[in-house]
């Protein structure tokens, strides 16, 4: 019995050797999965680094780039198209106008009454529209005739039981987002379709013409004003609420700046004469692209897998369309190096399925548990299971991709501020402020979803704008957000251009 006693205790003592060994290098294999996740972060961390020194680098390239495209067409990634917009609403505006927001599978009409005083709208009526979807690739006849049509009666019905009109025609201002030349203020041709629209009769075609004929053929006596597009817009709203705002971005789905330059300043139309000297410029900066950019691995494969490589590059960096599917690409990229999420899910191969409002909902998520966070791996990445650590591990991969996006939003604001001496520098590169520049008061108006509906995304830009600026400068300088610059703002240009005079732009 003894003998057999001791068999047994040396065969339960291999068994738990056995046992304990399995267990050991369970353990093992999982700190080397885990080792190799944190290693991919480590590695999105180091390339998204964007340490102020770095963001002053932005800042001076933006500066230098925007030098550059008022130069000479061509002579940098950024257009520096010029709005022919050369005075903003004062705020003395009167009268009731109209706008048309057409910039995309819908459009807005609105009429807007002003009552001459500083951010005074006495009363504002919209009404929108889908736009058959068949009208999209049908003729432009087609297209303005049925837009005519629906703006004849949104007039009819908003002046019905109102005073007459005035005998002056109806003012209009049309903001019309789509790749436009401008050739003044009141006209521009049309380069290319996007948005799924493909009326070919239309490219190369003077817009304002096409769509003054189409008033006529409704019998709606109405004049269009201005043509402009979304960021011109933003800034006339901004301009009318605040006087002191230069300048206007949007960060939504897609991201724009525009600003009020010196029209001697613009050097490609040395002929160019305005009655204020001035001139909105529309940057077209999600095109902008400078090597200080921090980019990573997962930017460029994005890149080259969009309808537009080597295009757009700082929206792809910035704006709400690409944030999510940059987030997507760092989770898939994981889950093949290791099995922490389970087994590769066919979902995280689908560009754009996390969308960025989705990224802001697990980032944002402050449950103990971060339920919300669990719900959209499932619901949305078939990602089932996981464990807190990793909810965790997904939120900082969030932050990451976020704070990158809104720190270099931040610097390319500065670099407008630069380029037109608000910034606090007087002239000093790299964006450092001096003692002896008195700061004016400095407003840039802001629209667009991310910025506004995003609370970290804000809070991060914030943070970059006062570390970049230093805090004395910073506090001159004010973010205020705007709502519809594309519609009330297109209506607020058209009263600061309206009653029939003539273009306020020359080019000699």
């Amino acid at each position: 019995m003894g003998k057999l006693a001791a068999g047994l205790a040396a065969a339960a003592a291999v068994a738990a050797c056995a046992v304990a060994g399995v267990v050991v290098g369970r353990r093992v294999r999982s700190r080397r999965k885990w080792k190799r996740v944190v290693g991919v972060l480590r590695e999105l961390e180091e390339a998204c680094e964007t340490p102020v020194g770095r963001l002053r680098q932005v800042v001076d390239a933006m500066a230098v780039e925007m030098h550059a495209g008022l130069a000479s067409e061509g002579g940098s990634k950024l257009k520096m198209l010029l709005t022919f917009v050369d005075h903003l609403p004062t705020g003395s505006e009167i009268g009731t106008y109209y706008a048309l927001d057409l910039g995309g599978t819908n459009f807005r009409v609105l009429r807007v009454q002003l009552g001459g005083r500083r951010s005074s709208i006495l009363s504002q009526d919209v009404e929108r529209r889908p736009i058959p979807r068949h009208l999209m690739t049908s003729t432009s006849e087609d297209l303005f005739d049925f837009i005519a049509s629906t703006l004849k009666q949104f007039v009819e019905k908003e002046e019905s039981g109102s005073e007459p009109s005035s005998v002056r025609a109806r003012e209009l201002g049309l903001t019309f987002s789509f790749p436009v030349k401008q050739l003044s203020i009141r006209s521009g041709i049309l380069m290319k379709w996007t948005k799924g629209f493909a009326i070919e009769d239309m490219v190369g075609k003077e817009v304002v013409g096409l769509l003054e004929a189409a008033l006529v053929r409704s019998g709606l006596d109405m004049r269009v004003a201005v043509l402009v597009n979304d960021t011109a817009g933003t800034l006339a709203l901004g301009h009318y609420d605040d006087a002191d705002t230069v300048a206007a971005v949007i960060i939504g789905t897609g991201t724009n700046a525009c600003y009020l330059e010196r029209a001697d300043a613009i050097i490609k139309c040395q002929g160019l004469l305005t009655t204020s000297g001035c001139m909105v410029v529309n940057m077209e900066w999600g095109n902008f692209w400078s090597s200080h950019l921090p980019r990573t691995s997962y930017d460029i494969d994005l890149d080259l897998e969009s309808p537009n490589p080597n295009d757009q590059g700082f929206e792809k960096m910035i704006s709400g369309m690409y944030l999510g599917d940059i987030v997507r690409r760092v989770i898939l990229r994981m889950s093949q190096d290791s099995d922490i999420f389970g087994p590769v899910s066919s979902r995280l191969s689908i560009p754009f399925i996390l969308q960025t409002p989705l990224l802001a909902a697990m980032h944002e998520d402050d449950s103990p548990e971060l339920k919300e966070v669990d719900k959209i791996l499932k619901e949305t990445l078939e990602i089932s299971e996981v464990s807190l650590k990793v909810r965790k591990l997904v939120v900082r991969v969030c932050d990451v991709v976020t704070r990158r996006a809104a720190r270099l939003a931040a610097a390319g604001i500065v670099g407008i501020l630069k380029k037109i001496g608000r910034d606090g520098s007087g002239g000093v590169t790299g964006g450092r402020s001096r003692s002896d520049v008195k700061m004016r008061r400095t407003v840039v108006a802001i629209e667009g979803g991310l910025y506004t509906s995003y609370t970290m995304f804000r809070e991060y830009l914030h943070e970059a704008l006062n570390e970049i600026l230093g805090e004395d400068v910073a506090h001159h300088v004010i973010l205020k957000v705007t709502e519809d610059g594309s519609g009330t703002g297109g209506a607020l240009l058209a009263a600061a251009y309206s009653s029939g005079s003539v273009d306020n732009v020359q080019s000699l």
